[in-house]
């Protein structure tokens, strides 16, 4: 039986190297995992993984971003079935990325080349191919995550047996480019990106990275809910109706975000968020595929597939679209949330019956035991 790293313990894996849709060449690649519960492999080679799929600035510690939905009887269920959740490729938490050293022992920086999802997905087929888990039981995930575990059905249906696609397209919109393309630009204008060769430099982007998270984190969000915590209120302390203009003197939304901004800086490559903020634009399952609707009919693997009514960057009328075109769609789910595109990040209630709804909803096309009853209500569409 494969040996996999220990329980929540970051793993990182050599793949090789690693040859890119669009002709580049990532040299000596590696990927980064981790995993819960035990790994069980049938006679047929069906197995009991689960593999998640983070969002854009998330990481392989799905217990902590998706907190009381992994464990021992949660709704990802670590006494049924082996949780793994991968560092994507081109990300900057233990897997190889712009920031990461070059074989020649320099960083990758502006050599590191463009991804798309599908190379996102290839990348973790050979992962899986190394630690030999050559079936997949269920690949759910949120955003630039979901947008992979659509990929996977496309790419590997014959590897999945079932899949969970949460607040994401069939294609990146005119809109999310756009919006997505300012973001990048704001990093690549900061003067210390030095065409993405900063990393020796002993500065950082980080005025530019931090503009890109405020753009962004306003998509990620609900109107609603935003003017509903701040309004046009000012920053305790500060008066933003002064006389002259002062940047130092701030609106409380303005003081919410650069915490935002400085949340992500801290934490995440600037490279690593154009690289992967480009691929979210490169994402377009009708390419070679014959066309939208040809590509989703297409489908055989059993999808789920959940939005949430007030997302603006992912609105809802794209899951709609994705559901009426699915060849194998097992259900429809919505969030009903005041919290907008990241509502599948923080209405843990409404996602554990999600999860839950989805593994029973799945579960003829699992060899696995029987599962619990399910409790709870939620909004779905058979």
């Amino acid at each position: 039986m494969t040996k996999l790293a220990p329980a929540g313990e970051l793993a990182v894996v050599p793949i090789g190297d690693f040859p890119t849709e669009a002709g580049g060449l990532i040299d000596d690649a590696f990927i980064a995992y981790q995993r819960w519960g035990e790994l069980q492999i049938t006679a047929d080679g069906a197995t009991n993984v689960l593999l998640i799929e983070h969002a854009l600035t998330g990481d392989s510690d799905v217990v902590e971003w998706w907190k009381g939905l992994v464990g021992p009887g949660m709704a990802l269920d670590t006494n049924r079935f082996c949780i793994i959740c991968t560092n994507v490729i081109g990300g900057c938490m233990g897997s190889v990325g712009p920031a990461s050293r070059h074989p020649d022992g320099d960083h990758w920086g502006s050599r590191f080349p463009a991804l798309s999802i599908r190379d996102q997905v290839d990348a973790e087929k050979a992962l899986l191919d190394v630690l030999g888990i050559n079936r997949l039981a269920g690949v759910i995930g949120g955003s630039m995550g979901g947008a992979r575990t659509l990929e996977w059905t496309l790419m590997y249906p014959e590897l999945v047996d079932s899949a969970l696609v949460i607040a994401v397209s069939a294609r990146a919109s005119a809109w999310q480019i756009g919006i997505q393309s300012a973001q990048i630009s704001m990093i690549e204008n900061d003067l210390f990106w030095h065409g993405g060769d900063y990393h020796d430099t002993g500065y950082t982007p980080s005025a530019g990275l931090g503009g890109a998270r405020k753009l962004a984190h306003l998509t990620y969000r609900g109107e609603l809910e935003v003017d509903e915590r701040f309004g046009s209120d000012a920053q305790t302390g500060e008066n933003p109706l002064g006389t002259f203009r002062d940047r130092k003197q701030r609106f409380a939304v303005q003081s919410y975000l650069d915490h935002q901004a400085r949340k992500l800086m801290e934490r995440f490559d600037a490279g690593s968020y154009v690289i992967l903020t480009d691929s979210m634009n490169r994402h377009d399952i009708s390419r070679g595929r014959g066309g939208l609707n040809k590509a989703l009919a297409a489908s055989t693997v059993p999808t789920m597939v959940v939005g949430v009514d007030t997302d603006i960057l992912y609105p809802y009328h794209q899951q709609e679209h994705l559901s009426r075109n699915l060849g194998n769609l097992l259900a429809m789910g919505k969030i009903s949330s005041p919290v907008g595109h990241d509502a599948f990040l923080a209405e843990f209630r409404q996602m554990d019956n999600i999860l839950r709804r989805f593994i029973a909803l799945a579960e003829p096309t699992l060899n696995l035991p029987d599962f619990p009853e399910l409790t709870g209500k939620i909004e779905f569409y058979i």
